[in-house]
């Protein structure tokens, strides 16, 4: 099984929207797939039509109870509508988390357990991430194998991604395997200025850690979620979709090469 997360210090750079395209485009090749929502806003789990506010059973219980059994874990997923997609829904108690983490040890690595109880179940376990460094993020972070970094190409995006940085370089500190990752660019508008330079400058910066893969702003993607659909069951021919799936290919392949 492997662990991706989805995460960055700013928001509204797509994070939602890449786990839920990731997703869709694993399982229409018929991989299993699970979305975990450690964001207390609740963004994945509103998508699938679960609301954060109501749900009784969520991501929140592996830090209320930190020693679920198999059974338990397995009990907090939901399944979507989506064939091979299920959900690991957000609470919007997940939001008072980091002041009761206060003097409290061993909560960093809660997500990381229980998705051992899970290695037969599926193949691939995406993790939306909230935007703020704490101790949800955390969990993240040590939870997956790879990390996909969704960055805005404007120039606020890029500063908060020197702040991901920095965590990621704190978190590799922890690991005992380097955390590897891939910078996404998002919204990306080739008809202006701001999108073409900052495209340029995270190339400029980050290298080969750019992916090759650039998602355009697209109306496809607004669609989808007003539908609660993966984007590629609404258009598997958008411009956005198209990116996702050269982002899964180069994610697929830094797999084998791994």
């Amino acid at each position: 099984m492997q662990v991706w997360a989805v995460a960055n210090q700013k928001g509204g750079v797509g994070k939602t929207t890449t786990v839920v395209s990731i997703a869709g485009l694993l399982s229409e090749v018929g991989y299993r797939v699970l979305m975990v929502d450690l964001d207390p806003h609740g963004s994945l789990t509103s998508y699938f039509r679960f609301d954060p506010d109501e749900i009784e059973l969520s991501a929140y219980d592996l830090f209320e109870r930190p020693d679920l059994s198999s059974s338990q874990v397995n009990s907090l997923i939901v399944k979507t509508d989506s064939e091979n997609i299920d959900l690991l829904p957000a609470s919007t108690a997940l939001a008072t988390l980091e002041r009761k983490a206060v003097g409290k040890e061993g909560l960093g690595l809660q997500v990381a357990k229980a998705l051992r109880f899970l290695k037969d179940r599926y193949d691939y376990v995406i993790i939306d991430s909230p935007p703020v460094l704490g101790v949800l993020m955390v969990n993240a972070l040590a939870a997956c194998n790879h990390l996909i970094i969704p960055v805005q190409t404007e120039f606020l995006a890029l500063k908060g991604l020197e702040r991901m940085i920095r965590t990621i370089d704190m978190i590799n500190r922890a690991r005992k395997a380097k955390l590897n990752y891939t910078i996404l660019p998002t919204f990306y508008d080739r008809r202006t200025q701001a999108s073409v330079s900052s495209l340029r400058e995270l190339h400029n910066v980050y290298g080969e850690k750019v992916s090759g893969a650039v998602v355009p702003v697209d109306t496809k993607f607004r669609n989808a979620s007003i539908k609660g659909v993966v984007p590629s069951t609404l258009d598997s021919g958008s411009r956005g979709v198209h990116a996702y799936a050269r982002l899964l290919r180069n994610l697929l392949e830094h797999r084998k090469g791994a």
